[in-house]
């Protein structure tokens, strides 16, 4: 399986599957070595301070079993640094290698997936994965494909949190809509205020509280809905992102579309750029004379500009799709004996992915900003540029 890898400079790699494990607790080996996920972070300067309090803390925000509107599996997601980081908690300069072990990987959970094993699920990668691996695609919990995959992309992302806090950039996500429920307008600001004062982490507390009614009234049903995270990142410095390929839009779009459950993103106004006229969609400069430099009145643009960053806030909306696995009878089919099938799927499952997928874009949205500070750090170390543009 190749695409494990993402970034230049610094570079994260993942492994492990949704119920590795559950097939080497026959071994002699301690239980943490039967299997989970695993991230390999490559590119950590030596001398930052990397403790497991710090990457448990990420990780918390993910962890299933939390609350009634997360699926039931109950994962420690506990993590172990094994690598890269010694006396004191702090960095080496080698790779920093993590490792979650799986824990809740019992035989009956493994079972209730074997029984659907040739059954394919709407809305899964089932149909694809056995496209692409025939007979030995993963067929418990959707292996890669499974949101538990993202556990290691969240560790590797405080891992970046660790580098960009001591360089004043802030990455924060949360709900702005469920099932068509939209809160009102967030700045960063209130997202702070309110940063996981709910269940659903909507800075919009009225919102919350109906979009949660509205999830439990959907949950009880036995479906399943979608809905929009934001991302705002502050503090990100001017002039990172490559021209043309390697826009820094273009990574973060690459970093965020490669989260299952993600079908879109927009910056800033996005799509309503469409319905605009320039004189309306321009962000339009000035000298801001407390630091003499320049700003923009609007941020329509979202803080990117040719997809390189302005020095603004960076604003991203994401659209998440309903979890796909429903207790609701569906029309499908069953790829061995290549009949079609009804059959309803009750295995473990979000009513919504929105509760626990925002800590995953602001990983992958901290891990793609700081591999854009190596790229342009080391670009401005060779290039000709007079100081007189540091100050613009």
């Amino acid at each position: 399986m190749m695409g494990n890898t993402f970034g230049r400079l610094f570079r994260v790699t993942t492994c492990g599957e949704s119920y590795s494990g559950g097939f080497n607790r026959d071994l002699n080996i301690p239980p943490q070595l039967y299997g989970g996920l695993m991230a390999i972070v490559d590119g950590v300067p030596p001398g930052i301070k990397i403790t497991p309090e710090l990457i448990q803390q990420e990780l918390e925000k993910r962890r299933p079993g939390q609350s009634e509107l997360d699926t039931p599996r109950k994962e420690k997601d506990r993590v172990y640094i094994f690598s890269g980081v010694m006396e004191n908690h702090m960095s080496t300069g080698a790779p920093v290698g993590l490792v979650i072990p799986n824990t809740d990987i019992e035989d009956s959970q493994i079972e209730k997936h074997r029984s659907y094993k040739y059954i394919i699920r709407p809305g899964q990668a089932a149909y694809t994965y056995y496209k692409k691996y025939g007979e030995y695609a993963d067929w418990a919990g959707a292996g890669r494909a499974s949101g538990r995959e993202t556990a290691a992309r969240v560790a590797a992302g405080a891992v970046a949190k660790a580098i960009l806090d001591k360089m004043g950039i802030d990455v924060i996500g949360f709900i702005s809509e469920s099932h068509g429920i939209k809160a009102g307008p967030i700045t960063y600001e209130l997202a702070k205020e309110n940063y996981r004062k709910n269940e659903i982490n909507c800075p919009d507390k009225e919102k919350a509280e109906e979009m949660i009614r509205d999830l439990m009234k959907v949950k009880a049903e036995g479906d399943t809905c979608g809905g929009v995270v934001e991302v705002i990142a502050r503090g990100v410095p001017a002039g990172l992102g490559e021209p043309v390929f390697d826009k820094l839009s273009a990574t973060i779009a690459h970093g965020i579309m490669s989260i299952g459950g993600v079908k879109g993103i927009e910056f800033g106004a996005g799509f309503e750029h469409a319905r605009m006229k320039g004189s309306e969609s321009n962000d339009t400069p000035y000298v801001d004379e407390q630091n003499g430099r320049i700003r923009f009145k609007t941020n329509r643009a979202g803080g990117l500009l040719g997809g390189i960053s302005n020095g603004e806030d960076i604003r991203i909306r994401i659209a998440v799709k309903p979890t796909p696995t429903i207790s609701i009878p569906q029309s499908t089919v069953n790829i061995d004996s290549f009949e079609n099938v009804t059959q309803a799927f009750k295995t473990r499952n979000d009513p919504s992915i929105c509760p626990r997928i925002y800590p995953v874009c602001e990983a992958m949205v901290r891990i793609a900003i700081l591999d854009a500070i190596y790229m342009a750090g080391g670009y401005r170390g060779v290039a000709s540029i007079h100081p007189k543009w540091d100050k613009v």
